[in-house]
């Protein structure tokens, strides 16, 4: 009976999985930038204009939200 190194066994093993694991992740984010760039090429992004936009009204709306609380937060606690 043929005598088997179960450490080399396992060292095979461990290499194929994670090649096969690294082989996957290069080919998707291959793929995930292709789709980037067929996307922008049929859908660009519409320019922005300088006038401010409602989102943009909300954005700032957020921040001084956020800041109000944090500021409450510190005051109470310190």
């Amino acid at each position: 009976m043929e005598e088997v190194n179960l450490v080399v066994e396992a060292l095979k093993f461990m290499a194929l999985g994670m090649g096969t694991v690294f082989l996957f992740l290069i080919l998707m984010i291959v793929s995930m930038n292709l789709q980037s760039i067929i996307i922008h090429k049929f859908f660009p992004e519409p320019n922005q204009g300088t006038a401010p936009t409602v989102a943009d009204n909300s954005k700032t709306n957020k921040i001084a939200a956020i800041t109000a609380a944090i500021m409450h937060h510190k005051k109470m606690n310190g």
